[in-house]
């Protein structure tokens, strides 16, 4: 495994990162859950990514439960808010009451004393930016939380944040969590640019776009029994992912995966890898043998020539 800094800060991140969305808490039991962190701990991932709003707080305590054997300081521990977490007006958003009171609740949900990287799950239109990013900077000057961050923000927001944070002399963002793969290449444009620019790192989430980027997908073949694909709530995030023209390039990234003598899902998170502003690619696992595959892809590089032929499958 290799690790990369969050953004402009001291802080190593394992270039693949574990998540919890649509797994930890739902679909995936407890037991066979904490085989897949113990996994992916024992691989070398620290990087571990969780939400208040994943099942209601219980992928965040079937993790933290699983890392619970391991050295506190051993791993980066991160989560989020913004959504709804119960019925009332003011369970939501990024207002300070919702960011003081959740934070408190996902620190006695995981049981431990602070959270690595705290994150805004989204942008909240009706918060002030500074009423937000000063609840962030008292977390941080209490020791509750280490590093902010943020997610799906624009690159204006991003580039806002930063300002407003310097203007009164609050700690700065670490980090951006948007969605990033082969497919959906949205954050180059101006993401990306504008992060590097101001020492935001990106640690993206679906990476394999919903497992689409692995290959199990064929066109004109139903979709395999049991597959994320099956699943209704899993299902209307795929449904564009699924068309013919997808997976026709897919078929075609496969065969520079095999002359590589690697696998498709490995292709796609070495080749998000290959940004430097990307600091981890946070991939979703229900079983042992997919994270111990995934971890593979650390390290793989492309020649000039490999990333040419890539990029002309993809713009086609």
């Amino acid at each position: 495994m290799q690790y990369r800094r969050l953004g402009r800060t001291g802080l190593k991140v394992s270039e693949i990162g574990l998540g919890s969305w649509l797994t930890y808490g739902g679909s995936v039991q407890a037991a066979q859950s904490e085989a897949v962190i113990d996994k992916a701990y024992e691989l070398g991932v620290n990087f571990f990514d969780t939400a208040n709003a994943y099942y209601r707080g219980a992928a965040e305590e079937i993790m933290a439960k699983s890392l619970k054997k391991y050295r506190r300081d051993s791993y980066v521990l991160a989560t989020k808010v913004f959504f709804p977490m119960e019925e009332g007006p003011n369970d939501r958003g990024l207002s300070r009451k919702h960011i003081m009171e959740q934070c408190e609740a996902s620190l006695k949900r995981m049981n431990v004393d602070y959270i690595d990287l705290y994150q805004c799950h989204r942008f909240d239109e009706e918060t002030p930016l500074d009423e937000t990013l000063r609840a962030l900077d008292d977390l941080v000057s209490q020791g509750k939380v280490l590093y902010t961050g943020v997610s799906e923000w624009s690159a204006l927001q991003i580039q806002d944040a930063i300002r407003v944070a310097k203007e009164l002399n609050l700690d700065p963002i670490a980090s951006n969590q948007p969605q990033y793969h082969m497919l959906q290449r949205q954050i180059e444009q101006d993401v990306i640019p504008v992060s590097e620019k101001l020492g935001v790192g990106q640690v993206v989430f679906s990476p394999l776009a919903q497992g689409v980027l692995t290959g199990k997908y064929k066109v004109g073949v139903a979709v395999p029994e049991g597959s994320r694909a099956t699943d209704a709530k899993s299902n209307m995030f795929m449904e564009w992912l699924l068309k013919d023209e997808q997976l026709r390039k897919v078929e075609q990234l496969q065969e520079i995966a095999g002359a590589k003598g690697i696998s498709m899902a490995q292709l796609a998170l070495a080749w998000i890898l290959r940004l430097p502003n990307i600091s981890s690619c946070i991939v979703g696992a229900s079983r042992p043998d997919q994270i111990e595959a995934n971890i593979k892809a650390s390290g793989v590089k492309f020649s000039d020539d490999e990333l040419n032929v890539i990029e002309a499958i993809l713009i086609a």
